[in-house]
């Protein structure tokens, strides 16, 4: 029986590959918003700590987001998931009130942590959630890696545009329309390769 997967994967010999594809659109769109307040906390904190700041921050997400997938998997049939990919579809379409609750603690990263996880936690989990349900461990280390990198990448890029004006006005004019945009194609995505879709067509 042909089974499907939020990371999608195609068999090859001992192993899988994984849609780095989808991924790094999920990453990017669950934390274009954060970008905005990415660029004031790269010029506040050094590129160092701006980096092990956002990626302790990350790697908690998707580890909480990997530990409650697996939880789900376990108990619910994998097309059933594919109702979570309502979530990001419903997180694109509600208004946003996040308020930007910026953390003085003493230490920067912590500080820095803090502030993306105040921000960010709530729609990072509802968006990765339906992403890393029903992966392996195995692939789960992998996508970390990749998160990872794209953090370091991510963050290493908006340091050098922090002090562009013009980068700053079309992220204020469009940043809010693309996210939806992204996060409503990765909720269909989900909502396809899960099975659901598929299935529902049967029955009727």
């Amino acid at each position: 029986m042909l089974q499907y997967t939020y990371v999608k994967k195609n068999i090859c010999k001992d192993g899988y590959m994984i849609n780095y594809w989808l991924l790094a659109l999920t990453f990017l769109s669950v934390n274009l918003d954060f970008f905005f307040m990415l660029i004031f906390l790269v010029k506040k904190y050094n590129l160092r700590q701006s980096i092990i700041g956002y990626i302790i921050g990350v790697t908690v997400i998707l580890t909480l987001s990997f530990i409650i997938g697996q939880t789900l998997a376990y108990f619910i049939p994998e097309w059933m998931m594919g109702i979570l990919g309502l979530l990001p579809i419903y997180m694109a379409l509600k208004d946003d009130d996040d308020e930007d609750n910026v953390s003085s603690h003493k230490s920067p990263i912590l500080s820095f942590v803090i502030t993306y996880l105040s921000v960010c936690a709530g729609c990072n989990l509802s968006i990765f959630l339906p992403v890393l349900i029903g992966i392996s461990l195995k692939q789960f280390i992998i996508i970390l890696i990749f998160i990872n990198t794209l953090t370091i990448v991510v963050t290493i890029i908006v340091k050098f545009i922090a002090d562009i004006r013009l980068v700053n006005k079309v992220m204020q004019k469009y940043g809010e329309k693309l996210m939806k945009i992204c996060y409503i194609l990765v909720g269909l995505y989900v909502l396809w390769d899960s099975g659901l879709i598929e299935h529902l067509i049967k029955l009727l």
